[in-house]
């Protein structure tokens, strides 16, 4: 199981790779603006997705001038000159595009990163964003002997979008240094 996980694992991380390029590259470009004026990238994720923010704010290499979204449960002050990044499972998660909405509003740039859901809705986080990163993952990715499929690791997509987006990040503000 565990090879068939690992094969299925790195299909999606390759698709991630060559079809978001661009996607976070441009998300890179919105954030480090802010890294570069002194302001912050606050970050947030929804549900599991805490992970990826805990990562950002508070792993190994946390992410340069990375804040929390929210405090006790009240969202921070956010700055002209800042940013936000989003984080959830799915672009048709309610939470996550009515607070992009909410942003929108306000005039704050706002990546995201979710698997997008075909819907015929016209709310989806995609289209609330300024720039959105698709980690691919829809559906559990091993199928057993009746039909069914396991094995959901959105966190590790998700988690690899993210880097792949820190890693642009980290050489757009060094290009500019």
């Amino acid at each position: 199981m565990l090879k068939i996980f690992t094969t299925q694992l790195q299909g999606h991380f390759n698709r991630i790779m060559e079809q978001e390029e661009l996607n976070m590259e441009d998300g890179a470009r919105i954030l480090a603006q802010s890294v570069i004026s002194d302001g912050a990238i606050l970050v947030h994720g929804f549900g599991e997705m805490a992970a990826v923010a805990t990562e950002a704010l508070y792993g190994a290499e946390p992410l340069k001038s990375a804040k929390p979204l929210f405090t006790n449960g009240k969202i921070n002050e956010v700055e002209d000159v800042d940013s936000v990044l989003l984080i959830t499972r799915f672009s048709t998660d309610e939470e996550a595009i009515k607070l992009a909405e909410e942003l929108r509003s306000k005039g704050i740039q706002t990546v995201a990163i979710s698997a997008i859901v075909k819907t015929e809705g016209e709310r989806t986080l995609e289209k609330s964003v300024d720039i959105h990163i698709d980690c691919k993952l829809t559906k559990p990715l091993i199928p057993d002997d009746v039909g069914t499929r396991y094995g959901f690791p959105s966190v590790m997509t998700a988690l690899y979008a993210y880097f792949g987006l820190k890693f642009t990040i980290k050489e757009m503000v060094e290009e500019f240094e």
